[in-house]
């Protein structure tokens, strides 16, 4: 086990607010640490800080020597007109067959892997992102909110590439699902203080509550023997024979002192609106067709949503969960069927294209004001702003100078002041941190209205949907389960694909069309040939895996001779592995120039 980075009394401002202050922490080649802290804490500028990109006031970041660190990049690397292998050969420098065999990891195969890699989705092109980060093979890799935008099956590949990764990672996320998945320990920063929780994300924040309810009852003794302390001194210290004593009282009363339980006055509660629970259908619609002009997104949709329900709506990127969302709240018109709400119904809507339309010359808290149902106090105002980060004089700020994340908070804050009894929320945990999610969940769980939702993060999902609907290949139906059954039929559809990949011999291989780093030359190989470096691919690939089946039992064993005949069972799989790798180089260099 060697230390990767020491972060030592570290000290980080920006104006009046200080991000870092004596922090300490230490990052070894044998671990995955999960990111945590409120939003504005500070995660994204350590992660600059240990990148090189930003440098401390005071203090140190000791990296070791042999350190490599992996950053998934956010800008668009790819040349124009080339396909997603001949982007990760171009990046990675590595030879196809390993380039193909990550990808795979991914889902990157026909023409998602051969294609223009411009054509692909976001999602798709995050894949490649990933795959090429991977292929560097860094010891740290750096990972600000990975899960951010990917859908479920993306989300599910990437762990598990993450748990057979030999490297070590620090992952920002607010996502607890996909942390608790890849990572054993728990990195919390919360004003300025840097906390390793040498467990998961769940028993640090059960923990983390444990530990302020026991400062909330020792702070309550401490005060009570204040009080005590203050009585006998006020009483004794003018009387000659009890003036000592009084004295010595002074002197326990001045050691004593409350714990620091700011953090915990700090965390968000959110209180949903408050509605008259009503039964019977909401929303009904038959044989709908929903899209864009021109474009049929989904079709044959007939659905039926119960008043108190909470329906989370899945599907993998680009399905149309989103334009259901739209065409349910009226902001597209079903391209043919029918679609209808029952009476009274009251629909609030979060999502991108209304909270950038928020009125920009209003103040916070002019706007919340606005969406307050009557009866409403200042007080519940300013509590529901404070539960969503606006505190203080940030209530005074203009729409118009907030940030997109500001401004999907501020509409979500007035949501859950109105009086609406439906509210359709479209990815509403992606500006919000831990805390603020599990408080939001919370909320949502005790509201007496209809709920209908997307959300990337599984932990929110799970705890507040209760019925789902799936869009999928052209539709979208109520799904015969519940959310895990959802989640385990995703993990399966993986694991049958790689199977299925398995049995056919996998990779990018020789079946498919090659390309090389800088061009368009297929490869013309001979039958021989060709047979000759498929096996070689396999040989390379049993052997790679092998390589990590044995450094993750070195990484676990504790007996030490056992040890030294893994390692040098170890040695010779990496010994066994160059040759072939050598040999897969030469016999494609051959074939290329024939």
């Amino acid at each position: 086990m060697a230390v990767l980075l020491q972060i030592r009394n570290a000290y980080k401002s920006f104006g009046d607010q200080v991000l870092l202050e004596d922090a300490e922490a230490t990052i070894t080649d044998d671990r995955k640490v999960g990111f945590i802290g409120r939003n504005g804490a500070g995660k994204s500028t350590l992660l600059k800080i240990l990148l090189g990109e930003e440098g401390l006031d005071s203090g140190d970041v000791i990296r070791h020597p042999n350190m490599s660190v992996g950053y998934l990049r956010q800008h668009d690397p790819f040349a124009e007109g080339e396909s997603a292998l001949d982007f990760l050969m171009r990046d990675s420098e590595q030879p196809e067959w390993r380039c193909g065999q990550v990808a795979g990891e991914f889902e990157l195969k026909g023409e998602k892997l051969n294609g223009p890699v411009k054509a692909l989705s976001g999602g798709w092109q995050t894949r490649v992102k990933l795959a090429a980060l991977l292929l560097h093979d860094p010891k740290l890799l750096l990972l600000d909110e990975p899960t951010n935008f990917l859908d479920l099956r993306t989300q599910i590949l990437l762990e598990n590439f993450l748990r057979s990764y030999r490297g070590a990672c620090l992952i920002v996320s607010h996502d607890r699902a996909f942390l608790a998945a890849t990572c054993e320990q728990t990195l919390s920063l919360d004003r300025g203080k840097l906390t390793m929780y040498p467990g998961k994300i769940d028993k640090f924040l059960e923990y983390q509550k444990e530990q302020r309810e026991h400062d909330l009852r020792v702070n309550a003794a401490t005060l009570a023997k204040q009080k005590q302390l203050e009585k006998f001194v006020n009483k004794n210290r003018a009387k000659a024979s009890t003036a000592s004593q009084a004295r010595s009282k002074q002197k326990q009363l001045d050691r004593l002192s409350l714990i620091d339980i700011e953090s915990a006055e700090r965390t968000a509660y959110i209180q949903a609106p408050v509605v008259d629970p009503r039964n019977g259908a909401a929303f009904r619609c038959e044989e709908m067709v929903i899209g864009y002009p021109g474009v049929d997104v989904a079709s044959d949709i007939t659905l039926e949503i119960e008043h108190g329900q909470r329906v989370g709506i899945v599907g993998d990127n680009g399905q149309g969960k989103t334009t259901l969302l739209r065409t349910l709240v009226g902001s597209l018109e079903p391209k043919g069927g029918s679609l209808r709400w029952s009476q009274h119904c009251r629909i609030g809507t979060y999502a991108q294209h209304v909270y950038t339309s928020i009125p920009e010359n209003e103040t916070v808290i002019e706007y919340l004001e606005g969406q307050a149902m009557a009866g409403t106090t200042d007080q519940q105002v300013l509590a529901v702003a404070g539960a969503l980060l606006f505190r203080d004089s940030h209530v005074k700020k203009k729409v118009k100078v907030l940030s997109g994340g500001e401004r999907a908070r501020l509409c979500l804050a007035g949501l859950l002041l109105s009086d609406f009894n439906i509210l359709v929320l479209d990815e509403p945990g992606n500006h919000l941190d831990v805390e603020t999610v599990e408080a939001l969940a919370l909320a949502l769980e005790a509201f007496k209205g209809t709920v209908i939702f997307t959300s990337h993060d599984r932990h929110f999902m799970k705890r507040v949907a209760n019925a789902v609907i799936e869009v999928r290949a052209g539709s979208a139906k109520n799904y015969l389960g519940d959310y895990d059954a959802y989640v385990y039929s995703i993990n399966q559809e993986i694991t049958d694909g790689r199977r299925e990949t398995d049995t056919k011999g996998g990779g990018s291989g020789g079946d498919s069309k090659q390309k090389s780093g800088k061009g368009q030359k297929t490869f013309n190989r001979s039958r021989k040939a060709q047979k000759e470096i498929r096996n070689i691919e396999k040989l390379v690939a049993k052997l790679d895996q092998e390589k990590k089946d044995l450094n993750e039992q070195l990484l676990t064993c504790t007996d030490a001779s056992k040890a030294l005949v893994l390692h040098d069972e170890f040695s010779k799989v990496s010994e066994k592995l160059e040759e072939a790798e050598t040999k897969w180089l030469e016999l494609t260099e051959n074939t290329d120039d024939a």
